[in-house]
């Protein structure tokens, strides 16, 4: 009995001692993860791979880095494709780890963002799965799910389930309405950067380095999501026209117009597609109204008006409604409207103050400065004394048509088009020199007002 007792201690003293020997001490951890860092950090990626799976299993709370370089350790791994499936089980995996064991120092968000791209781009699991996960990376962290690629994949593998039968028409519209908003206030955050170190510049001022780095990141920023806000567009396509939103929505009015969410995210998508000459806009306004007056009702109200052709009152609607908005986004996309409306009418002086109102809404609107830039343009003509003075007007046009190159990427290829045209109308150096006007003002007459500067020779 006794030997039997004594090799069963024994026994369990090797069991302890082996259990102790599989976790490392703090100093072993750092010997090896010193041994992981060096290799790492030159990208000798085969000579990391063994500290590396060594630390995940012993030290997984050894360092941030364990994490961030093994990121790109696993990468390097997976392109070169020599076990691809097990190495993006593992980097999904990693995902997972650093979110359990550094979650104070990991935006979730971001990473479950990842996830979602390491799935697609692997055909890992179905559409749903793999969109699953990037709705999971929204509904938990979605202030810091806001990588463009990732929202547009996002909102692709929507299309797919909507298409297929897998998701309804409605859930895709309503998740368009959530990607739009998140990636027009991501713009309006660069454009809120670009714009003063613009003035700076255009101020004559150079721009430090700091800034001057700042000033690309934003716009590099910004030109990504606009590229990605115009291919989700796209992607929406005729999915969102009239002919479908109509029927979609006259089957579900009876049921559904006591519910104000969904009145307002009716009214909104018909208003947003001209779809206002149906009688069923006019329903839908007048519910809104009802239930909820407001910026919007009194926005549609003026789209009423307007088509009805009663101007005066639809700019009282759209004035009320401005006044209302407290989102910066609609806000200028009712100024911007009132500015359309007198630029249709000719009154390009008023056009360009609700232009400019929409702008200091919304800087992103690039579509603003353009629209100056062609009344501009356009008023050549009208507003100098003599022929040099009307050609100059276009140096002014061409300055406002950059800007929406600047803070607007979806249009910057127009933007930039278009300005160039207005630096060819725009005097000659021969010009400039034969009237002696070399970085001199000129004054610009009629609506235009203020002066532009000559270049200097």
């Amino acid at each position: 009995m006794k030997t039997k007792l004594t090799i069963a201690m024994i026994a369990m003293l090797v069991m302890v001692s082996a259990g102790m020997k599989a976790q490392m001490s703090g100093e072993e951890c750092t010997t090896i993860g010193s041994v992981f860092y060096e290799s790492a950090k030159v990208g000798n990626y085969d000579a990391a791979y063994e500290p590396f799976t060594k630390l995940r299993k012993d030290c997984p709370k050894w360092s941030l880095a364990l994490y961030q370089l093994g990121e790109k350790l696993l990468k390097d791994r997976i392109s070169k494709g020599t076990n691809k499936d097990a190495d993006v089980n593992d980097l999904m995996k990693l995902y997972e780890d650093r979110m359990v064991h550094f979650p104070s120092k990991t935006k979730k968000g971001d990473v479950m963002g990842d996830i979602g791209q390491l799935m697609y781009d692997n055909k890992m699991g179905t559409a749903k799965a793999q969109f699953d996960a990037f709705d999971k990376a929204q509904n938990t962290d979605g202030d810091n799910f806001k990588s463009p690629k990732q929202l547009y994949t996002y909102f692709n593998l929507a299309v797919q389930l909507s298409d297929s039968g897998q998701m309804p028409l409605q859930d895709l519209f309503s998740l368009y309405d959530v990607l739009i908003n998140k990636i027009e206030g991501k713009e309006s955050d660069m454009a809120k950067i670009i714009g003063p170190l613009l003035e700076k510049e255009e101020s004559g001022t150079a721009l430090s380095s700091k800034e001057a780095k700042k000033l690309k990141a934003a716009e590099t920023n910004l030109g990504s999501y606009g590229k990605i806000k115009g291919s989700i567009n796209t992607l929406l396509g005729q999915r969102a026209d009239c002919s479908n939103l109509i029927p979609m929505y006259n089957k579900d009015f009876e049921m559904k117009k006591s519910d104000i969410n969904w009145i307002r995210q009716a009214a909104g998508r018909m208003s947003g597609k001209d779809c206002t000459d149906d009688p069923l806009f006019f329903k839908l306004v007048q519910e809104l109204h009802k239930l909820e007056p407001s910026a919007k009702s009194a926005f549609y109200l003026g789209r009423l008006a307007e088509k009805d052709g009663n101007a005066s009152q639809a700019l009282d609607y759209y004035n009320q409604s401005a006044q209302l908005e407290t989102n910066p986004s609609d806000q200028a996309k009712v100024y911007y409207r009132i500015a359309e409306s007198f630029r249709k009418k000719g009154s390009y002086g008023q056009a360009r103050t609700y232009y400019r109102k929409a702008l200091s809404a919304k800087p992103s609107m690039g579509i603003c400065h353009l629209k100056i830039a062609n009344m501009y343009a356009k008023s050549a003509n009208n507003c100098g004394t003599d022929v040099f003075s009307k050609r100059a007007v276009y140096w002014l046009a061409a300055a406002e048509a950059s800007k929406a190159a600047r803070v607007d990427g979806s249009i910057a290829g127009t933007a930039n088009a278009t300005a160039s045209s207005y630096r060819q109308r725009a005097p000659s150096k021969t010009d400039i020199f034969q009237a002696s006007m070399s970085g001199k003002s000129v004054p610009l007459g009629c609506w235009i007002g203020g002066s532009v500067r000559v270049p200097n020779l």
